[in-house]
């Protein structure tokens, strides 16, 4: 009887242990490790190089905005861009200034050339009439003063003695009329007269001649180029 309940013990346990090979299986037998001493190499390991500050900063944008240097790139450009600009306009307005000055000179020499004759002549039978054609080329305060200076002065001295004035631009030899510009602006020019004043009266024995140089300041108006000043030299 006790044999037989020892082999239906046995057999019980072996079922047990095939029901619990069939869900679960065995473990694998462990294997012991082996350790391996490699040799380095004679100028060590190479180690990969490490970041620096620097390469985060070139990298990395701001937060919020673009890279530093691509802000610095803009800000270069603008201040270029507005030089560049303001160049131009200077480039631009010298080049005008240079064109109207030139016009200005050629302009103010022949309204040189066509008053000084008019200014600088009279004849004492018909002052009033050279001295209001005279006027028309002048202006400002020299306008004022020739009008009483030839009043005043020239006119009594003329009837007097029944001098006559007449001023003419020396010619040289190639037929020009000698004047040339000393200084011009645009609004200004100071011209350089050669004139010839052929003088008659009661107090000279036939004619005589003067050579004279006068220097006339020539303006810009609303009325063309006048005569702004005179000066004998």
């Amino acid at each position: 009887m006790t044999k037989t309940r020892s082999m239906a013990a046995a057999v019980r346990a072996a079922a047990k242990r095939a029901e619990r090979g069939h869900h679960e299986p065995a473990p694998e037998p462990t294997v012991a490790g082996r350790t391996l001493l490699i040799e380095a190499p004679k100028n060590g390991w190479e180690d990969p190089p490490e970041p620096t500050p620097e390469t985060f900063e070139e990298e990395a944008p701001p937060a919020g905005g673009q890279p530093r240097r691509r802000r610095l790139l803009t800000a270069v450009l603008g201040v270029v861009l507005v030089a560049g600009v303001a160049a131009t306009a200077v480039l631009g307005w010298q080049y005008r200034d240079g064109r109207q000055t030139e016009n200005a000179r050629a302009e103010a020499v022949a309204a040189a050339r066509k008053a000084a004759p008019l200014v600088l002549s009279y004849d004492y039978r018909h002052l009033d009439r050279d001295f209001t054609r005279a006027r028309t080329h002048l202006t400002g305060a020299f306008r004022d003063e020739y009008a009483k200076t030839t009043r005043t002065v020239v006119a009594p001295t003329a009837q007097k003695y029944r001098g006559v004035v007449k001023a003419t631009l020396a010619a040289p030899a190639a037929g020009t009329p000698a004047a040339s510009v000393v200084s011009a602006s645009p609004d200004k020019v100071v011209v350089l007269l050669f004139i010839n004043q052929v003088t008659e009266s009661t107090q000279v024995s036939g004619s005589r001649v003067d050579l004279n140089r006068v220097r006339m300041t020539i303006t810009r108006t609303d009325g063309g180029w006048k005569v702004s000043g005179v000066d004998a030299l």
